[in-house]
């Protein structure tokens, strides 16, 4: 499985605007606020989330770094939230990453016309989304990048390039050091 995803990111105004339409346009909304760190490679990023909505927790593995592509294999291990603070025990001695983030994330997911969307603020990266489809193989890629694509029109937001994902994360990383 791959997963396609891109961001946007945007003002107060926009991200109310953007509420209020999936809330009545939506299939379905959840509150998914989340406790995160990331742990950032050169390479790669794995997550641990404390989901704080949900009463769960997880560890995934993203096998590129943001702004290095939309499409990429992700794995995932779900896991009691007792389990939280030995997870991140194990991740804090036996990772080298060069950066670890922490931060609240108030999220709140919606499907959509096929696609995932999770419209979130946090103090790292401000108002923004994500909209995202998995697809079984990477044929599938050009035609799910388009739907996004239509979708991010229809709701009158810029997706991010891959050169301004990359610059808005550095700085992001920066800020958070």
């Amino acid at each position: 499985m791959f997963e396609i995803e891109f961001r946007s990111v945007f003002d107060e105004k926009k991200y109310n605007e953007l509420k209020s339409f999936l809330e009545t346009k939506a299939e379905s909304s959840e509150e998914d606020d989340k406790d995160c760190y990331y742990y950032i490679f050169k390479d790669k990023l794995v997550k641990l989330v404390n989901n704080i909505s949900k009463g769960s927790a997880k560890i995934s593995l993203k096998q590129n770094k943001i702004g290095e592509g939309a499409v990429f294999p992700e794995y995932e291990m779900h896991f009691s939230q007792d389990q939280f603070e030995v997870a991140k025990k194990i991740l804090e001695h036996i990772t080298a990453p060069y950066k670890i983030m922490k931060g609240l994330q108030k999220r709140t997911n919606y499907k959509y016309k096929g696609c995932e969307i999770a419209l979130k603020h946090s103090e790292a990266w401000g108002y923004h989304l994500e909209i995202e489809k998995t697809i079984k193989s990477l044929g599938d890629q050009k035609d799910a990048e388009e739907e996004i694509k239509s979708l991010a029109a229809e709701l009158g937001i810029d997706l991010m390039s891959e050169e301004e994902l990359k610059k808005f994360t550095k700085e992001a990383e920066e800020k958070t050091a």
